[in-house]
């Protein structure tokens, strides 16, 4: 028997990753060796107190059943004295504060939670693939918006506004930014929420990389007035190496926070109190914590950027975030077929920076989440590629 899925699956297709990843893992099967510095999969060991607080937590009686929707109110309280230590932002635990399991899944129920059916939503060009896929599954129709290297992949604000913005709802916007590694600024942070106010848009950021390779972490919510047009995702995931833990949270207004509420208590049951209590532990890390995994980080970058001057490609101007963004050489086809030639030749996976947009069919972005040995192993190989091989 064969079950027509739903017209909303036929919009998107089956995220790039989990295609190339199968394909590796037949290439493995098949006996060939792949390297892989595509997937951002943080490697390094989160904090101990995170690994004690939640084997503590686990062997009390009472701590395996449902919990709250709105999370415990430890770990909502660590999160805003977190936000208030790093970024200066003051959030209140009780209705500014909603702990997700990942900012992924929080950005599929923002996109839920204030859609309708033909509502437009701005995304960036290039920029996670998520944002446009959650909002079509919603029912929404995402406009890009050029993020250029001329522009430091910042947003064009002029250029935005040549276009009919009457039917947008949403803007996205992820700084530092994932795949390019720019970076914040105060400036255009406050350029961001006047734009929303002005135009009655919902600035969503992302804001899973600030601590990254990133000596001054800047939050949207500093801003005077983000709460009134804006919302901030952030993440466990990259910053405190817990990807797999899948703790996130959504800062905002509180009306803003009770409707993505509403949608995702009609999704979840709640997040494991265990795991809350490791991510409360975490987020009490202090700065030392964050330079020793930057350190590491450093070490790796100035592997990955010898792996870019092997391949010919162009180092980017600044750098932050757990990437590299690399320009390929002009000679090149295209991004897709120089990763491509580099994975079946040498056995060693990079990502082509068109699967996050048209304005990345020239670059190709190499993931720090593999060690200095595997780093200077793929550094090795790709010593004896040829451009024009």
């Amino acid at each position: 028997m064969h079950v027509k899925p739903s017209s909303r699956i036929g919009k998107v297709s089956e995220y790039y990753f989990s295609k190339k990843l199968k394909e590796i893992d037949q290439m493995r099967a098949n006996g060939t060796k792949v390297i892989n510095l595509g997937i951002g999969n943080p490697d390094l060991q989160p904090s101990t107190a995170m690994v004690e607080g939640v084997c503590e937590t686990s062997r009390k009686s009472g701590v395996h059943g449902y919990q709250s929707y709105i999370g415990s109110p430890i770990l909502r309280q660590a999160f805003a004295d977190f936000y208030h230590r790093y970024y200066g932002v003051t959030l209140n635990p009780a209705n500014e504060i909603l702990p997700l399991t990942g900012s992924k899944e929080g950005i599929m129920h923002i996109s839920m939670a204030f859609l309708d059916e033909g509502d437009e939503v701005l995304v960036p060009n290039p920029g996670y693939p998520t944002y446009t896929s959650a909002t079509k599954l919603a029912g929404g129709i995402p406009v890009e918006y050029n993020l250029t290297e001329e522009n430091g992949f910042h947003p064009n604000f002029e250029e935005i506004e040549q276009r009919d913005l009457s039917k947008v709802k949403i803007m996205w916007v992820n700084y530092p930014h994932m795949p390019t590694g720019a970076k914040a600024t105060r400036e255009l942070f406050e350029q961001l929420v006047a734009f929303g106010r002005k135009h009655q848009i919902l600035i969503c950021h992302d804001n899973p990389y600030s601590f990254i390779l990133n000596k001054e972490p800047l939050s949207l919510m500093a801003v005077e007035g983000a709460k009134e047009v804006a919302l901030e995702l952030n993440s466990l995931s990259k910053s405190h190496n817990m990807a797999g833990w899948r703790v996130g949270m959504l800062a905002g207004s509180a009306e803003h926070l009770s409707a993505v509420l509403t949608f995702k208590s009609n999704m979840d049951s709640g997040m494991a109190l265990p795991i809350q209590m490791a991510a409360a532990a975490a987020l009490s890390a202090d700065q030392d914590w964050f330079d020793s995994i930057n350190a590491e980080y450093a070490k790796r970058l100035v592997l990955a950027e010898d792996i870019a001057r092997k391949i010919g490609c162009k180092l980017p101007k600044e750098h932050s975030g757990m990437f590299l963004w690399i320009k390929i050489p002009d000679s090149v086809e295209s991004a897709e077929a120089m990763a491509d030639k580099i994975l079946y030749q040498k056995g060693i996976f990079i990502t082509p920076g068109s699967i996050f947009g048209s304005n990345g069919s020239r670059f190709l972005r190499i993931s720090l989440c593999a060690d200095k040995a595997t780093l200077k192993e793929a550094a090795d190989i790709l010593s004896t590629y040829k451009l024009e091989e």
